[in-house]
């Protein structure tokens, strides 16, 4: 390596106009050979001695600042190794330097690569390298497997299955037996969401054994008097400790566990990119930014994400430009920070929590969770089916082969379970097809102001005329006849194609008598408007009703018999809604849009082709692909059939591969099973 970062050392001071080996004078070849000998080898031993400590002060800069750094901060280590050189002094622009630095690193990562390639120590110590140093002191891991838990967030069942037709996926296929002779070494199986099919209930569900009360994505909680938002670190650390309050446990992942790249810390002494523990700062448990330093340690590393970050952004660019021109319907508005999210999203979020695993691998932990969030981020702007989401398929599958790949050195023995936390249903959103939100539509129904482009459409003047017969007040287009005070506008939140209106005035939940009473024209104007299948609402009469089209009304036990409106949404619809209506935190109004059997389309009250948080299509249909050696997740012709439900799976996978240091105490849920 150091011959070959000479060589590269060479050719650029040759290439480069501001990069200098010599001096104004000039030199032999021979000398200045040695000084890029020299040079080289002072560039290699300030990348391993001095680079890790940079990034060690700089982990309290955000990842994508950190990334920018890189370049800056390894030209100015090039040009400290010039200066320390000996014989001859060589000399580069602070800019030639970035550009030099950024090559020989990335040259540097090539060559031990191919190097490792053809040596199986090497490649194995090179993997060590990334194996977290604290373990080393303790003692030997033991001899029973060890278990890893991917997680492929917003995969669903049919899309992966299609992915493997399609030969995107050969790992997968691999496993599955797909196309070869050896037989399948995993068994694939689908699973079904609760209601809210999104990876803040469902990885709550899973992690911790409880995902009671979380209705949605996002909720109005009246006696907080607070939005509370699955994906911002201070709801996550609260419903994170009302799940543990309610399950009994810590997680699943409370035995020598790592936790990597999720909302939750799953009960992980070890934790990395966990929103959970983001908003602290001191503790024990304030590790969330140690992830990067495993990575970025790595001058190599740091550059080829970096550069791979840039390539990222320039491929969204291209690909939502070709969907504009091109008039691609579905499609929504993709420019602002929406290209850097992606690529974060897809470059460094993939590599460090990569990265990560492979660490915890070879460290031999008994317990490891991540989530790789590439395919959800670009599925949501791009289609779950679309070409962008299948490439991105394709380098989640490389990833699961090189972690497949570190488990062959690693100490122990381990099982690969890859899993997902919801699928992704298509559809146009609820706005691009009927010219406003569903927020729009409520203030309409409850006869306040709305903007203008809402009042012009067709369903906006429909809710109009609604209010206006319902109060019997035929007064004049835009006059202020109804103004309730501010303090009871309702609250409109949106979670997918799952909506969420609450009255914060009403400390308690909302009856359908009351609403009625204060806005006679909104549940049958919700109701009735084509782009909304069915609302949930509570009941003085039968405890809670299903609202539909026409006028339809079924109160929550009679839907096994007459589901009415749900019957377009499948089997496990009506437990599903029953069961968040017992919630706390129920929304008073629950909207659930339309939804299309033939096609599985679901509008989005969200601006996303590709969403998922309600009922409808492949959203609520994710999958569960573990090895044959565990035992098949439920019984031949039974159906698995909410988070929780996985969460048991998986500790009593656990169990059977003796990787717990003490037998784990059964969940609440466990219990009354």
């Amino acid at each position: 390596m150091w011959v070959v970062s000479t060589l590269t050392m060479l050719l650029l001071a040759g290439i480069l106009p501001d990069f200098r080996l010599r001096s104004a004078d000039g030199d032999s070849a021979t000398d200045i050979a040695v000084t890029a000998a020299l040079g080289a080898g002072a560039f290699g031993l300030l990348s391993a001695l001095v680079w890790p400590l940079l990034v060690r002060l700089l982990l309290l800069v955000p990842a994508l600042v950190l990334g920018l750094l890189v370049f800056f901060l390894n030209g100015a280590l090039l040009w400290l190794a010039l200066y320390l050189n000996p014989v001859e002094r060589g000399a580069a622009a602070p800019e030639t330097a970035v550009v030099v630095a950024a090559v020989m690193s990335a040259v540097a990562s090539a060559t031990g690569a191919a190097l490792a390639v053809r040596d199986d120590d090497a490649y194995r110590r090179r993997l060590y390298r990334l194996a977290d140093r604290r373990r080393r002191s303790t003692p030997p891991c033991p001899d029973t497997p060890g278990t890893v838990f991917l997680q492929l967030d917003g995969v669903g069942h049919d899309v992966l299955l299609d992915a493997v037709g399609k030969g995107l996926m050969p790992t997968v296929a691999r496993w599955l037996g797909t196309g070869t002779d050896d037989g399948p070494t995993h068994r694939l199986t689908p699973w079904r969401t609760d209601w809210s099919s999104q990876t803040g209930a469902s990885q709550l569900g899973i992690l911790h054994g409880s995902n009671h009360d979380v209705p949605a994505f996002r909720w109005y909680e009246k006696a907080r008097r607070e939005v509370m938002v699955c994906n911002r670190p201070t709801s996550a650390a609260e419903l994170q400790a009302r799940a543990i309050e309610y399950s009994g446990h810590a997680g699943l992942l409370a035995e020598d566990g790592a936790s990597r790249g999720n909302l939750f810390g799953g009960g992980a002494d070890e934790q990395a990119l966990v929103l959970s523990i983001a908003t602290r700062r001191r503790g024990p448990g304030a590790r969330s930014r140690s992830g990067y330093f495993a990575y970025f340690s790595d001058p190599a590393n740091a550059v080829r994400t970096a550069l791979s970050f840039v390539a990222e952004v320039g491929r969204e660019i291209g690909q939502s430009t070709r969907a504009r021109f091109g008039k691609q319907r579905p499609r929504v508005s993709r420019g602002g920070l929406y290209p850097f999210v992606r690529a974060f999203a897809t470059v460094v979020e993939r590599d460090v929590v990569v990265a990560a695993v492979m660490g915890d691998l070879l460290a031999g932990r008994t317990a490891v969770y991540a989530d790789l969030v590439a395919y959800d981020e670009v599925a949501h702007h791009s289609g779950p089916v679309s070409r962008d989401a299948e490439k991105v398929l394709q380098r989640l599958d490389r990833a699961l082969a090189l972690i497949e790949k570190v488990t062959e050195h690693a100490p122990r023995p381990y099982r690969i379970v890859v899993l997902s936390d919801h699928g992704q249903s298509p559809g146009e959103t609820f706005r691009s097809r009927y010219g406003l939100t569903l927020g729009d539509l409520v203030r309409a129904g409850c006869g306040l102001p709305v903007p203008r482009r809402a009042r012009r459409t067709h369903s906006g003047a429909e809710a109009r005329a609604a209010v206006r017969a319902a109060l019997r007040r035929p007064v004049e287009e835009g006059a202020e006849h109804y103004r309730p005070t501010r303090g009871s506008e309702p609250v409109v939140l949106a979670s997918g194609n799952l909506g969420l209106v609450s009255f914060p005035d009403v400390l308690h939940r909302m009856t359908k008598e009351e609403i009625d009473a204060r806005h006679p024209a909104l549940l049958p104007t919700l109701a009735n408007h084509p782009g909304i299948g069915f609302l949930l609402v509570r009941s003085e009469a039968h405890d809670g009703v299903v609202l539909g089209a026409y006028g339809a009304q079924i109160p929550l036990a009679e839907l096994d018999d007459n589901p009415g409106p749900l019957a377009a949404f499948g089997p496990g619809a009506a437990d599903a809604v029953r069961r968040t209506h017992t919630f706390p935190h129920t929304a008073d109004i629950m909207v659930n849009s339309f939804h299309d059997p033939a096609d599985g389309e679901v509008l989005a009250f969200e601006e996303q082709i590709g969403s998922h948080g309600g009922l409808g299509g492949a959203q609520s249909r994710p999958f569960l692909l573990s090895p044959l050696e565990l035992s098949p997740p439920v019984a031949d012709g039974a159906e698995l059939t909410g988070a929780e439900q996985v969460h048991h799976v998986l500790r009593r996978w656990l169990r059977e591969s003796g990787g717990v240091g003490r037998p784990q105490e059964p969940s609440r849920g466990e219990r009354a099973a």
